[in-house]
């Protein structure tokens, strides 16, 4: 070990870094739209409904990651469907064509995309209420979400964020990922202290900032005849629909 530390000190320790920071990258720009490319043949229709989300290193990125475990992931070859522990899930286990949906925070360097993922059967007034029904529970999330439901969230992320690093290749592969969002390995006492900080008043803040009258993109691929338009879904993300 020690033979190692003197060979990549040999080779490496005069590398510098400061070459990185040099670098400078415009800024993304986020831009509310529809997007639909129907093909019948399909059978299904798929769909991902979004809002502008934060970026790695916002410090909304937690609030919005319990956000995103509260409205949580179903599909309908599974079981259990009456006792999923998301509300949202057991409404979409009830319903007839929805198959499958997950929610997703895919974080960027300086912003993000919040929403999620669908895949219902090709029925027009079906797909309709399933797209609305996603929205409606982020209203609801927004209006009432339970302390109850807040810690189960909270717990559950955790849960996941622990097992991601199960075996130490997964943990290589967070810490290098970690190095290039943050610039440093933030240590597992941190990650739960700011999930703990995450409280009902602090949720609903945050889903009124990146949800509730913000400018949505919908982009449907598949049976889409029944995709709603871009007015639709923009009056059914405002406080109109309170």
């Amino acid at each position: 070990m020690q033979n190692w530390s003197k060979l990549a000190e040999k080779h490496f320790g005069d590398m510098k870094t400061s070459h990185i920071s040099e670098v400078e990258y415009p800024s993304a720009r986020y831009s509310g739209s529809t997007l639909n490319h129907r093909d019948d043949a399909m059978g299904l229709a798929h769909f991902a409904l979004a809002v502008e989300g934060c970026s790695w290193t916002n410090p909304d990125y937690f609030a919005l990651m319990i956000a995103n475990t509260l409205v949580g992931s179903w599909n309908r070859a599974q079981g259990g469907g009456r006792l999923m522990p998301s509300p949202f899930a057991r409404k979409a286990y009830e319903q007839k064509h929805p198959q499958s949906y997950m929610s997703f925070n895919t974080c960027y360097k300086d912003t993000g995309l919040w929403g999620v993922y669908g895949v219902c059967e090709p029925d027009k007034d079906a797909l309709r209420k399933f797209i609305g029904g996603v929205q409606s529970e982020w209203r609801r999330i927004f209006r009432s979400a339970s302390p109850g439901e807040v810690q189960r969230a909270k717990n559950l992320l955790k849960t996941l964020l622990l097992a991601q690093c199960d075996g130490s290749t997964a943990v290589c592969e967070d810490i290098g990922r970690q190095m290039l969002t943050y610039a440093r390995r933030i240590p597992l006492a941190e990650i739960d202290a700011r999930i703990e900080a995450v409280t009902p008043a602090v949720l609903k803040k945050v889903m009124g900032e990146y949800v509730y009258d913000r400018d949505p993109v919908l982009v449907g691929l598949g049976a889409t005849e029944g995709l709603p338009d871009q007015l639709l879904i923009k009056f059914q993300q405002s406080s109109g629909m309170d």
